[in-house]
């Protein structure tokens, strides 16, 4: 028998918001890539298994329910990216810059400051770039460990911060210039470093491979990319999978200063 009346609590009202911030986390996180129509499949699944239970058809309830039991592990198989990126992503977007420190701090993870005088020697290496439209890939990290498999993939540096090292480093047709540069704290510590793809579909036409490596390491890690376009000379930086463009050196370095307060 249906009951008249279904009650409705307080502690239903959040249940209720909780899965409705999840559904979208998640929505803005697969928008635009192909899981996006999975992830439309899936729900459209799932609704119909629940109006075949409501109605009571036991056999395809049955059938159905055994595709969902076995679900959880095929879910985990078919989106290990974009499950890694969500968790990345909660955990840069809600744990604030001070609870970072305490977390880092508990686990014995020394975040490093870049100091004002390199911020300016970046920040004048990336606008001279610019005015002669040579590319650049240049990320800036707080801490080099959760950054190990990147600082690897390249050539280890281990140098002090100057305007016309990042400049050599990027100009044209030198072994170091194809990949990006690792910066943290006061140091250089490493060039021609491989990045993650973002797989995002919505980019702008401009934007090239330079631009998406930027999007998908501030997709995966918590730090600061900057990006000098090698065809328009424009200065971008991304974070969080998120990015703006820069107009000029002051403003650069003032996002950088903001970073790391």
């Amino acid at each position: 028998m249906i009951p008249i009346f279904i009650t409705f609590e307080f502690v239903d009202f959040v249940d209720i918001f909780l899965v409705a911030l999840l559904m979208y986390e998640v929505y803005k996180l697969i928008r635009g890539t192909a899981g996006m129509n999975v992830f439309l499949g899936i729900i459209a699944f799932y609704i119909v298994w629940l109006i075949v239970r409501a109605l009571h058809m036991e056999m395809l309830t049955r059938i159905l329910g055994q595709f969902i039991s076995i679900g959880g592990l095929a879910l985990v198989i078919l989106f290990q990216t974009e499950i890694r990126r969500f968790l990345t992503m909660v955990g840069n977007r809600y744990l604030h810059s001070q609870g970072r420190k305490r977390f880092s701090k508990l686990l014995n993870l020394s975040q490093e400051r870049i100091p004002d005088e390199a911020i300016t020697e970046i920040a004048d290496a990336v606008f001279t770039m610019a005015s002669s439209k040579t590319g650049a890939l240049i990320v800036l990290s707080p801490m080099k460990e959760t950054i190990l498999p990147y600082l690897q993939s390249g050539e280890l540096i281990e140098s002090r911060i100057s305007s016309a090292l990042l400049q050599n480093i990027f100009y044209k047709n030198t072994p170091l210039h194809d990949g990006a540069v690792i910066i943290v704290g006061r140091k250089i510590l490493a060039a021609k470093s491989v990045l993650p793809i973002s797989k995002a579909a919505n980019l702008p036409m401009e934007f090239g491979m330079r631009h998406r490596s930027a999007l998908g390491m501030s997709e995966e890690t918590n730090t600061l990319i900057i990006v000098v376009s090698e065809q328009t000379g424009g200065v971008s930086y991304f974070m969080q999978g998120r990015y703006e463009k820069v107009e000029n050196r002051e403003e650069l370095e003032n996002i950088i200063k903001q970073r790391q307060q």
